[in-house]
């Protein structure tokens, strides 16, 4: 028997590489002659660099880099030689993460640090960039990471704007004379793990807003200085991609990333799977095991369990996800693909106990589910 071992972190618990050795445990432990691809995946959300880096075998760098509050942070990403494509995961440099619930500030936060590594991979040689974005503590719509590649946003009075998303509502200026003409030879590609649009009713700073600090009242400001901060993109270069789908991923990079840097908005999974050969193991797999944190409705739009199961359908492959939690809507994942669901805790349980044992849990469903199926 032969099993792709792919699943997505665990939130708070897990990485996607621990999580495959978690199931690998249980896979051992039930069928010990069985055969296993480890594939640890992800989305576009924090944790693709590793699951790139693994299946890729690229070098691992680092970087200072400022966070989304301008501090100083070594900050990892990805550098395949051979086929000079730089991996650059948001998250390492301004992700939400990195922030006490008290410092999360989506008016003021800024993706600096996300350009200062791109222009770390355009030094290094990169002919094409893989950024991944999800996981975001910025509500910027990338003008930080604009800025530093070189371009200035200047209010009526010609003076540089401060960063954060709320100081785009002074926009008055763009001055593109310093952008980095590297990156007109570079092959950008971008992984979503949304497909909002940068303003309105399903915009970033609606959406995602509070998750990253802002209360009623900033999200009315933030919308609005991102509206404005569009108008101004539309006069500067006369496109205007605001109603994109994924153009309010991680607060607006996704509109910045598309519209400045030419980069195509795939979904995080789509991408992942591609860079990794997905639908090549697939060819001789017997099942595949994934999961994540929580499977819901919402994870019907492209979260990597569904992704996977949609994939693998086209195959003929069973799926069984385990999912740390269960919300609602999750049953249409049978809709998608998904052979099977298993949440991982065994009785009543604080979330802290959960998170703690998420290692054995999941290697306790493994096991359960290859036993099953041999």
């Amino acid at each position: 028997m032969h099993i792709i071992v792919a699943p997505d972190s665990y939130k708070d618990s897990l990485s996607a590489r621990k999580a495959v050795s978690a199931i690998a445990n249980g896979i051992r432990k039930a069928i010990p002659s069985a055969q296993w691809d480890e594939c640890p995946m992800g989305d576009g959300g924090e944790g693709t660099l590793d699951a790139l880096i693994m299946a890729t075998e690229a070098e691992r760098r680092c970087e200072t880099v400022s966070d989304s509050l301008g501090r100083p942070r070594l900050a990892e990403w990805g550098w395949h030689f051979v086929s000079r494509t730089a991996y650059i995961e948001l998250a390492e440099a301004c992700g939400l993460q990195h922030l006490t619930p008290m410092e999360r500030t989506a008016m003021h936060s800024c993706t600096y640090g996300v350009g200062e590594l791109i222009l770390t991979a355009l030094d290094a040689g990169a002919e094409r960039i893989i950024l991944m974005l999800g996981g975001s503590a910025t509500n910027d719509a990338g003008a930080g990471m604009l800025r530093a590649l070189g371009v200035r946003f200047l209010d009526d009075k010609g003076r540089p704007l401060p960063p954060g998303g709320a100081a785009l509502s002074h926009l008055d200026r763009i001055d593109l004379d310093d952008f980095d003409s590297r990156l007109s030879k570079v092959i950008v590609e971008t992984a979503v793990d949304v497909d909002n649009s940068l303003v309105g009713d399903r915009g970033a700073s609606v959406v995602f807003g509070p998750q990253k600090g802002a209360s009623e009242e900033d999200i009315v400001i933030l919308d609005a200085a991102l509206a404005h901060f569009a108008d101004k993109v539309t006069e500067t270069l006369g496109e205007d991609f605001r109603e994109l789908p994924g153009s309010g991923a991680a607060g607006g990079i996704g509109f910045a990333a598309r519209t400045f840097l030419g980069a195509e908005l795939r979904p995080g999974i789509e991408l992942v799977m591609t860079q990794v050969g997905f639908r090549q193991r697939l060819e001789r797999a017997d099942l595949v095991i994934t999961g994540e944190g929580r499977l819901d409705g919402q994870s019907m739009a492209g979260k990597t369990p569904i992704g996977i199961a949609r994939c693998a359908r086209e195959m003929g492959v069973p799926v069984v996800v385990l999912a740390g939690s269960l919300g609602e809507g999750w049953q249409s994942a049978y809709n998608e693909g998904v052979t099977a669901v298993l949440a991982l805790v065994d009785g009543p349980m604080k979330l802290d106990e959960a998170l703690i044992r998420c290692s054995e849990l999941l290697s306790d469903r493994s096991e359960s589910v290859l036993r099953l199926f041999h």
